[in-house]
């Protein structure tokens, strides 16, 4: 299948799953495809036939734009290397959750959770401990008893019961002991934080030297900016007086590519409900498609975030996906 049929069909799978998707951001770098939002769910979405061409500078500013913009980063894809990502596995490159398919499908059309996610020495599972303590207790097995039944040590039995999470081998063999469910679903919305540990969100790089001026301005407005690298924006820009303050900020002379990078914010912004500003050289409208355009001597001339703001609104109001 062409990378360009994958997306279409993830895209379309999420729509007919509830989700307002944004158009694909076709144009590179990019750090992920889509932007998918249903209720307070938010995606930014990368698809990739081969999970291995997902590397750690892409996996690092997606787990960025995840923290400024409330979303969860994911990765949809086929395989790695010449093998088949396994259905209803949750895997992980970068800090990045990734499903195939198959296990999106069931998620978010089925409503079926998975159960099993990949580490360094295996598939696992999460064990419910309080579940499991009360079902050994109900038998009046000791830990003694049950490290013999599963052939482990009674430290390994006690650590399960404190959270620790198990090998599908161990999980089945327990829940046939035992004749009851003692699993419990990795919450990839959010970030399947209970079952693999990621060091703090990335810092932010630096900015491209082109951009510093305005990146100057917008602090200097009481913005708080965030470079990206390789996001159809420039930068996420949050307004420190106001938490729904978020701006998708662009820069460059305003050309054809300039006019694509606009219409695809505008989509963007759309979905995950921020807006947006290009700032260009010198402009001949005042918007594209929802992205407000702003001449770089005229947002010098802006002393504050409220100015900004008003100048966005008026020139680039657009009714909010729901």
């Amino acid at each position: 299948m062409s990378r360009s049929a994958l997306v279409g069909n993830v895209t379309a799978m999420l729509e007919d799953a509830g989700f307002v998707v944004s158009d694909r951001c076709a144009i590179r770098p990019k750090s992920f495809d889509i932007a998918a939002r249903r209720g307070e769910d938010l995606l930014l979405v990368k698809i990739l036939g081969n999970i291995d061409a997902f590397n750690e500078a892409t996996g690092h500013e997606m787990r960025r734009l995840g923290t400024y913009l409330n979303a969860t980063p994911m990765v949809i894809g086929l395989r790695s290397r010449d093998e088949d990502l396994k259905p209803d596995v949750v895997y992980f490159r970068h800090g990045v959750p990734v499903l195939s398919p198959d296990t999106a499908y069931n998620l978010f059309i089925e409503g079926v959770p998975p159960l099993i996610y990949a580490a360094p020495g295996g598939l696992y599972v999460n064990i419910d401990g309080d579940l499991l303590a009360d079902e050994r207790q109900d038998r009046e097995w000791s830990l003694g008893q049950l490290a013999s039944e599963l052939g482990v040590s009674r430290r390994t039995v006690s650590k399960y019961e404190d959270g620790m999470n198990a090998s599908v081998e161990v999980a089945m063999e327990l829940e046939d002991l035992f004749d009851a469910p003692l699993t419990s679903p990795v919450d990839v919305l959010e970030g399947a934080d209970e079952v693999h540990e990621t060091e703090a969100t990335p810092d932010d790089p630096d900015a491209d030297p082109d951009d510093e001026q305005v990146v100057a301005v917008l602090t200097r407005a009481g913005y708080s900016v965030h470079p990206t690298l390789r996001s159809p924006f420039k930068a996420v820009s949050q307004d420190e007086d106001d938490d729904e303050g978020i701006v998708l900020t662009g820069h460059s002379k305003f050309t054809k590519a300039a006019e694509k990078r606009a219409r695809i914010m505008s989509s963007i912004g759309r979905v995950t409900h921020t807006r947006s500003v290009y700032v260009v050289d010198r402009a001949k409208q005042e918007s594209v498609d929802g992205t407000a355009l702003v001449e770089r001597e005229e947002l010098e001339d802006l002393h504050d975030a409220a100015e900004l703001r008003k100048v966005i609104r008026e020139r680039a109001e657009y009714e909010e996906a729901a």
